[in-house]
């Protein structure tokens, strides 16, 4: 383990199902970009699979679903890329149309859903089945720039399902975000907390600094187009140097 970010972990050799790694996982080195869009309430609502899930909206029925791209360049289990659609929620929590979201915004803590999580290696899908219930599986995630773009190509066996688009936007030094993810494991919530280091990081409500463009003939590609998403970014997030601490998940018993 180098860098401070990572001063005072201890990793644990764990083995879970057909998982064999360590706890917390360490991203030593990643890219991220993030898209957060509106999306009816009413139609997203029916895809979150637990009542105390509650999409957090940014005006009254319009609910906030977040796209984000990752290349992991180097972790403890190993360089992938992964894909994240989620919608972000409180958990047993009511939630105020813009207040929420604001909040979050300045506590630089987010709590979200994790609806899709395609990822490109065997390890990073099995961990994160048989450790957190996230709905991974393998896909093709692709990068690559130009004219001062990233783009992200998501693709299950020659299909396109989307693809995000950011701009390299003038980035400086950013403050330790924490992800709150919630997911469902054999029927029961659980709770991970996911912390990020911005090394390099650009935030922006500039709506013309990404892009997303859907594609067709894939189930994902028909529920987004379903949920009546925005044209254009309400937030757009660019890290092109971040590290990262994926904690163990924590079971959420019924009350």
């Amino acid at each position: 383990m180098e860098g401070k970010f990572f001063e005072g972990l201890t990793q644990m050799e764990i083995t879970v199902g057909s998982y064999k790694g360590k706890i917390p996982t360490l991203y030593h080195d990643n890219m991220s970009l993030t898209a957060i869009y509106t999306a009816t309430t009413s139609k997203v609502k029916p895809y979150l699979p637990h009542p105390d899930m509650n999409p957090v909206e940014f005006v009254p029925g319009r609910c906030l679903v977040a796209f984000t791209a990752f290349e992991y360049r180097k972790t403890s289990i190993d360089a992938y890329n992964e894909f994240s659609i989620a919608c972000l929620i409180t958990f047993r929590q009511t939630q105020i149309p813009g207040i929420t979201v604001t909040r979050q915004l300045m506590a630089r803590t987010y709590s979200a859903y994790v609806w899709h999580l395609p990822v490109t290696t065997e390890i990073a899908k099995n961990g994160g089945i048989e450790l957190y219930g996230y709905p991974k599986f393998i896909a093709d995630i692709s990068f690559r720039k130009s004219d001062g773009w990233v783009e992200c190509e998501l693709a299950e066996k020659g299909t396109l399902i989307l693809k995000l688009r950011g701009r390299e936007l003038p980035t400086g030094t950013g403050k330790v975000m924490r992800y709150v993810t919630y997911s469902l494991k054999d029927g029961v919530p659980l709770m991970t907390n996911v912390c990020v280091n911005p090394v390099q990081y650009a935030q922006s409500m500039n709506r013309d600094n990404a892009e997303l463009e859907i594609g067709t003939g894939h189930e994902i590609c028909d529920e987004l187009k379903g949920i009546g998403l925005s044209g254009k970014p309400v937030l757009y997030q660019y890290s092109p140097v971040n590290e990262a601490i994926l904690f163990a998940g924590r079971v959420l018993m019924d009350r």
